[in-house]
Order: C-alpha cells, then structure tokens, then sequence
C-alpha cells in the first residue's frame, strides 16, 4: 500500500508539470518549519509545544494566466510537536518530542501582482496530501533525581484512506496518511522566491477509532522558504 501512494504521488506531480509545458517552470525549495499540533476544538494549539524541523522539495508554476498560476510540489516535509513538564535541574522532569516525516503534495491556486520588471507579490491557497515514511519519538525524563531517556521510531498505521477501515492501528502508532489546506504568501524575483507558508491539517493523527479527545490533535505547520528556478 505504501508503494501505491508513493507511486500515484509522483505520478500527480509529473503529470501536474507536464502542464503548460512551454511557460512553466520549477523552483527547488527549502526551509525551516514551526511544526506543532492542535489541542482545541477550535483547531488552536499550544506555543510551548512548537517543533523545529524542515521542509526540501519541488514546486511547479504553471501559468494559466498572466496573474494567476497553479502550484503543484513534491515535498519531504517535518510536522509534529514537543511537551515539557518542569525543568532539567528538576528532581521530577519530563520532555518528549515527536517529529514525523511526510512525502507531501501541495496544489495551490496563486494570485500574482507585478512590483516592478523583475518581482511579483503573490498570495495563494490550496489542499495538500501526505504520507508518512519515517521519524522519530524521542523521550527524556526523570523520577526521583534518576535520568532516563529513549528514542523510537515512529509507527504508522497501513490504513487505506479510500475504505472505511484502518489496518495496523494501535496505542502510539500515528495515522499514515495526512490531508489538509494551506496558504502562501510571499515574493518572487528572476530566479529565486521567498515564501511564508501555513499547514491546516484536517485529518486527525492517532490511529484508531476516534474520540472526543484525541480527534482534537491535527498537524500545524508554519514555514518560512525559500526557492531557486531551475
């Protein structure tokens, strides 16, 4: 199953560059992601609990017209989010990070304003799918002034996000698969680009039939990138 999606990944993402194939171009992209996870019913999430991680990929610009632009991109991509309860130096202490890693794919209709010759201001949105391939869970805490610390790899569930059912699920084993919106704002020159990006994630993570409590926890990602035309 986890051979199908990578494979119909990259086929939606050629086939979506192969578009307009005269006009269009590609910019490589990287950068720094605020990844974290929502707690609320209203979807808001708690800042102490941000993760530093990082996004690389590939983002087409297929022009439909002089202003306006369909972007679709194959990125690798960090989510997930950390807790913290008391400090270090404290005899009873506990931190923990999780920070899985996604084979996403963004499409984004984008909106572009001229600035002058050679930059445009440009403003988008979109929906995204992913797929979980990797991370890890790392767990450092202490009881009684004595130490402990481990590191797990993540466990995905093989649900099929086209049935109803979910194989693999299981206690600390996040969903495999992600989708969600996103939005970008940011500013584009000859050959390179700068953008602010934000994740909605609308699935929720924990395997598993769904609860009151743990269908609250969906992925948050802020960005901040920047890209290079190929």
């Amino acid at each position: 199953m986890k051979k199908y999606f990578l494979s119909l990944f990259t086929l939606l993402t050629t086939s979506s560059f192969s578009l307009f194939a005269q006009e269009s171009s590609a910019y490589l992209k990287a950068g720094v992601n605020l990844a974290n996870v929502s707690i609320q019913n209203d979807g808001t999430a708690d800042e102490a609990n941000m993760l530093v991680s990082f996004q690389v990929g590939i983002i087409g610009d297929l022009p439909v017209t002089s202003f306006l632009s369909i972007q679709p991109g194959f990125l690798f991509t960090g989510k997930g989010s950390k807790t913290q309860s008391g400090q270090p130096t404290d005899a009873n202490y506990y931190r923990s990070e999780v920070n899985p890693f996604y084979l996403e794919v963004p499409v984004n209709v984008v909106f572009k304003a001229p600035i002058n010759k050679d930059s445009k201001f440009f403003a988008g949105a979109g929906p995204y799918i992913a797929m979980g391939i990797a991370g890890n869970r790392k767990l450092d805490y202490k009881i009684a002034g004595i130490a402990f610390n481990r590191k797990d790899k993540i466990d995905f569930s093989n649900d099929d996000p086209t049935t109803s059912g979910e194989e693999g699920a299981g206690f600390g084993i996040l969903k495999r698969f992600d989708y969600g919106l996103n939005g970008t704002v940011g500013f584009e020159g000859k050959s390179t680009s700068f953008s602010v990006n934000y994740g909605l994630g609308l699935a929720k993570l924990q395997s598993g039939t769904t609860n009151g409590e743990d269908n609250n926890n969906k992925h948050r990602v802020l960005s901040f990138t920047i890209g290079f035309k190929l």
